[in-house]
């Protein structure tokens, strides 16, 4: 993936476009006029109020002297993005762990998968056997297993 890609990957690509436009110090009318677009079309997309069709992002592209299908594909990412952020975050039982083993944060913010290493251990260390089979049964035994093999940091200690 090339570096452009990498740097503005799940931003909407109209957002990128107009701040190419204003970078090159084009104006948004002439330029959709001088791609055979409806200026009301090229303003939706650099708003991110309407999607960059596939056929339009070859053409800017193509005009812009940006490497075939960045825009194309930047939309995809794009769409990828917004599509996980609809899907709903797998948790385990939330009913049965109880909110005060979390007592320093909103057990709902949690991001299970990112902060698993550190949920595992809080479990495992205040946790009563309900919870502690749930994140058994959440995470699995071989991710536990492999939390509680590591080495955890200890407190700072002065040498006498």
């Amino acid at each position: 993936m090339n570096t452009y890609l990498a740097k503005f990957k799940g931003i909407h690509p109209g957002i990128i476009l107009a701040r190419e436009l204003k970078k090159r110090g084009i104006a948004q009318r002439p330029f959709a006029l001088s791609l055979g677009e409806q200026p009301q079309t090229i303003n939706a997309i650099t708003k991110a109020k309407r999607n960059l069709p596939t056929s339009i992002a070859l053409k800017i592209e193509e005009k812009l002297g940006l490497e075939e299908g960045t825009l194309a594909l930047l939309q995809t990412y794009f769409d990828i993005q917004t599509e996980k952020s609809k899907i709903k975050p797998i948790t385990p039982n939330l009913s049965l762990i109880r909110k005060s083993v979390f007592w320093d944060t909103d057990i709902s913010q949690i991001d299970w998968d990112k902060q698993k290493y550190a949920v595992i251990r809080r479990i495992m260390e205040r946790g009563n056997a309900l919870e502690i089979k749930e994140i058994k049964q959440f995470y699995g035994a071989a991710l536990i297993t492999e939390v509680l093999k590591q080495k955890s940091v200890e407190a700072y200690k002065l040498n006498p």
